[in-house]
């Protein structure tokens, strides 16, 4: 019980500290700030422009193509939140350069506790923001044109708490071995600037190289930005069936990443679940066993 209230207020401790520095909580938006504005002036026309062109724009109405390429932007926005938010939002980092994780680690609170109230306090920052930036992006839909089931909806939500688990992870591990600002900034710039990229988020995965694409389906967190793509798409392509054949439907999702293919063969949902979930465990069992050692090291 007591390991428990140590955890709870050190938790609380870092998350405040992550919002309270204004620097650090632009720095993590820089990126969905950067997909915001290209969306604004050049991906929204692109988007449309590739639809109309792939289903015929006699076809379509106006709210439905808002609502397609709507979905679109969400989709990569939440992809890439829960992973470039967890990298710059872990403030362990900052008290490692501060001296204040020193600190903590001279009091009695035990050093796992310690540890685990960093990656916890990462996973809550990250999904308040991931889950504010869902939220906004519901109430975005409904205005332009809303066409998720309570299903989609719920799966979104379930996707992006599988996201932020996998960001937080991957950050808390990488950033461990990382003691001074400069290694901070590298890392923080190097994951804003290259992820959104190799997950699909500025230009469609199916418009890539052959060798690019075949490399950025080996990385995890692909495929739940794909998972996003799907459920965000799926209200619409329901509507688009209903005047246009199926075969074209499929053609929306072979270039928009509804369906994607992993050296020519397609890769299915529960497959990608199932590479999602994997990564993630792995992930734990790395995260634990850096923790350990740390610890090791810390009583020697």
């Amino acid at each position: 019980m007591q390991d428990m209230k140590v955890l709870w207020t050190l938790v609380c401790r870092n998350v405040k500290l992550y919002f309270k520095d204004k620097g650090t909580f632009v720095m993590s938006l820089i990126t969905p700030i950067i997909l915001l504005a290209l969306f604004v002036t050049f991906l929204n026309n692109v988007y449309k422009s590739s639809l109309i062109a792939i289903v015929g724009e006699s076809t379509l109405n106006e709210q439905l193509v808002n609502a397609f390429s709507g979905g679109w932007l969400l989709s990569s926005l939440l992809g890439v939140c829960c992973v470039t938010i967890a990298f710059c939002s872990n403030v362990q980092v900052s008290d490692k350069i501060s001296g204040s994780e020193m600190d903590l680690n001279s009091t009695p609170a035990k050093k796992h506790i310690i540890s685990l109230s960093y990656f916890i306090a990462n996973f809550f920052t990250t999904f308040i923001i991931c889950f504010i930036a869902m939220v906004v992006g519901f109430v975005y839909l409904a205005i332009i044109g809303w066409y998720l089931s309570f299903v989609d909806v719920l799966m979104i939500f379930l996707n992006m708490i599988l996201c932020v688990l996998f960001g937080t992870l991957l950050a808390s591990i990488i950033e461990s071995f990382i003691s001074n600002q400069g290694g901070l900034s590298a890392v923080a710039t190097l994951v804003s600037s290259l992820y959104g990229f190799l997950c699909g988020a500025y230009m469609p995965i199916s418009q890539f190289s052959g060798v690019i694409r075949n490399f950025v389906m080996f990385i995890p967190g692909t495929y739940g930005v794909i998972l996003f793509r799907n459920y965000y798409m799926n209200g619409v392509l329901d509507e688009f069936s209903k005047s246009i054949p199926s075969g074209v439907i499929e053609g929306v999702r072979d270039s928009f990443d509804g369906n994607v293919y992993f050296f020519g063969s397609k890769v299915e949902m529960w497959q990608m679940y199932l590479v999602l979930g994997l990564s993630i465990l792995v992930l734990i069992g790395i995260y634990l066993a850096v923790v350990f050692l740390k610890d090791k090291k810390i009583k020697k």
